[in-house]
């Protein structure tokens, strides 16, 4: 993008924009992740109400189903028993259901949790299946109890995607009691199959392999799951662990590992299944417990450190802005006064020192601001003592140039008004026609020698010696200025107004008119005629001199006139346009106006408009 034309305080601002827009989305983003962790705890009551809860009370009965039908399977009894059981699953079932699907609960599970509903349902929906073995009477123990494993295992994977808390430590503890929900689900799976062999009975090759591979998970798992809890949550388990009920279930599995026979007293099983379903209800409260508290925590910190955080970044953004603003203020006093350097100091010195008058020396005023500001403000002091320097050197040079050139030109016309006081007297005394022309032409010569001597006293600044104190006509003025002019014969003056002009005026004007004349005869053919009008306006006297000429581009026109009316000051190095400098000087100096235009036969027209102050009445004659 172009900034080209942008202020400096634009250009600061938006240098300082990056890193304070940076540290805003750094800050947004750190408190986004830190306000999500919190939130994220806090959904997790929700979640337990509506999907760990009912979930967890479809197991229990899922589990006791699976045992009823076990116990069905191996009896052949207690068919009412179980069809209540079924009843209490169903309801169960469909508690759960209702309470996932509810708006509060939906607008809470994330898109992997409802991915782990969906398959939790689908398992579900195959619990028709799994009954319809049981009263069809034909599977075995095992494959019924593995129908509803794979339901109740499904449930687990749910719970493995629940406990992806923010917080590591909770997160730590609620993976272990996950852990503990499996064993006791392993446990619930081996008093299943203890029950469908029944009492005093005898397991199998697959009934025996499915009960030690189940001893040996549930002791692997309680066993990873104790040793990850913390001292709180591993007291109750603890205790169960050193109880008579543990080590009478303990050597009872150990017994039937090794000699595949059922003992006829399977009490053991039951009492521990009972504590340990007591201990696993205390133990998930206690978890449940500490999941607000730190999420509460979570929303201090984020209130404590994001509020420090947003203090820090306002103070950030305020310190940018104001050195932004002190900075631009700092380069925007520098621009000042470079600006007034360039624009009024040094222009106004020029002028006075090129206008001869005295110019004295001024320091720029003081920038201040950092030591690099403060260093490019006396850089332009220096520049502008070297400029001033420089300047006056060239004033001086200036000023030497033109009184060597005024005291030339003094010489020279002193010299040529001798000549032309000899000529005139030589004209006097000769008869001859022939001298008298040749005299004649001498004479004219002379008259244009000492107009360009008295181009130089004009373009130095001074003023020709010779003039006038009375006011000559106008028409006398023309017929000077065209003497002056080495082709004067192809000059035709028509009839001028009775206007006479100031005798003050009058050296200048026929100095104006001749190099005007001059210029125009210079460009043009010379077959064709110059022409010299005069004509009386509202604002004065119009004398325009018309030649036919090949004319003049526009552009160049443009430029001619821009000079004629400024005035600008005679260059050295232009030489080519001596006459212009000494029209437009001698224009300045008597308040005419002298404009240029084309003429309508090709050529170009110059139009000296001299003011009425310059003109007057009488009309004496020329001496």
């Amino acid at each position: 993008m172009d900034n080209s034309g942008r202020p400096i305080r634009f250009k600061v601002t938006a240098l300082l924009l990056v890193p304070i827009v940076s540290l805003v989305l750094l800050w947004g983003f750190a408190a986004s992740l830190t306000l999500g962790d919190g939130l994220r705890l806090l959904e997790i009551n929700t979640l337990v109400n509506g999907v760990a809860t009912p979930s967890e009370k479809a197991v229990i009965e899922l589990q006791y189903e699976r045992l009823q039908s076990a116990r069905h399977l191996k009896t052949r009894s207690g068919r009412e028993l179980l069809v209540q059981q079924r009843l209490k699953s169903d309801r169960a079932l469909a508690a759960f259901r209702r309470l996932v699907l509810a708006e509060d609960t939906q607008e809470t599970v994330g898109e992997d949790l409802r991915m782990r509903l969906t398959t939790v349902f689908a398992e579900v929906d195959r619990l028709p299946a799994a009954r319809a073995l049981v009263d069809s009477g034909s599977a075995d123990a095992i494959r019924v109890i593995d129908s509803y494993n794979r339901i109740i295992d499904s449930v687990f994977r749910m719970y493995d995607q629940m406990i992806l808390v923010p917080d590591i430590s909770i997160y730590q503890q609620a993976r272990s009691v996950t852990a503990l929900g499996e064993a006791k689900e392993i446990l619930s799976r081996q008093r299943a199959l203890l029950t469908a062999v029944g009492p005093g009975g005898r397991l199998n090759d697959a009934e025996h392999a499915a009960f030690a591979q189940l001893v040996s998970t549930r002791r692997l798992v309680q066993r990873q799951a104790m040793a990850r809890l913390d001292a709180e949550l591993r007291g109750p388990y603890g205790k169960l662990d050193a109880s008579a009920v543990n080590r009478a279930f303990v050597t009872l599995e150990s017994r039937v590992a090794a000699s595949r026979q059922l003992p006829t007293d399977l009490s053991p099983v039951d009492r521990l299944w009972n504590e340990v379903e007591h201990e696993q209800a205390q133990l998930v409260d206690l978890l449940v417990g500490r999941v607000i508290p730190a999420a509460t925590a979570i929303l201090v910190q984020i209130a404590v450190a994001g509020g420090l955080g947003l203090v820090m970044l306002v103070l950030s953004v305020l310190l940018s802005l104001r050195f932004a603003g002190r900075l631009a203020a700092e380069l925007g006093a520098l621009r000042d006064v470079a600006r007034e350097l360039a624009e009024v100091r040094l222009p106004q010195l020029v002028d006075r020192l090129r206008r001869g008058r005295p110019a004295p020396e001024e320091p720029l005023p003081r920038v201040e601001g950092t030591p690099e500001i403060r260093d490019i403000g006396q850089a332009l002091d220096s520049v502008r003592h070297t400029a001033y320097e420089a300047v006056a050197d060239q004033a001086r040079l200036r000023r030497g140039v033109s009184q060597v050139l005024v005291s030339l030109a003094r010489r020279n016309q002193s010299l040529l008004h001798r000549q032309l006081t000899q000529l005139e007297a030589m004209q006097r005394k000769e008869e001859q026609p022939e001298t008298l022309a040749d005299l004649y032409s001498l004479d004219h010569l002379t008259t244009r020698m000492r107009r360009h001597a008295e181009n130089l006293i004009i373009l130095s600044g001074a003023a020709p010696g010779r003039g006038w104190r009375n006011p000559v006509p106008v028409i006398d003025v023309l017929r000077a200025a065209v003497a002056e002019i080495e082709d004067y014969a192809r000059v035709q003056v028509l009839p001028a107004p009775s206007v006479s002009l100031a005798g003050s005026a009058v050296t200048d004007l026929i100095h104006l008119i001749a190099e005007l004349v001059e210029n125009a005869t210079v460009f043009s053919p010379p077959q064709t005629r110059v022409i010299i009008r005069t004509e009386l306006a509202a604002a004065g006297l119009a004398v325009e001199v018309e030649d036919r000429g090949m004319g003049v581009p526009e552009p160049e026109l443009a430029e001619l006139n821009r000079r004629l009316a400024e005035s600008p000051e005679f260059d050295l190095a232009d030489s080519d346009r001596l006459g212009l400098f000494v029209v437009a000087t001698l224009a300045s100096r008597l308040g005419v106006r002298v404009t240029l235009r084309p003429s309508p036969y090709g050529g170009t027209s110059a139009i000296v408009l001299i003011p009425a102050a310059v003109t007057a009445e009488e009309a004496p004659a020329l001496p």
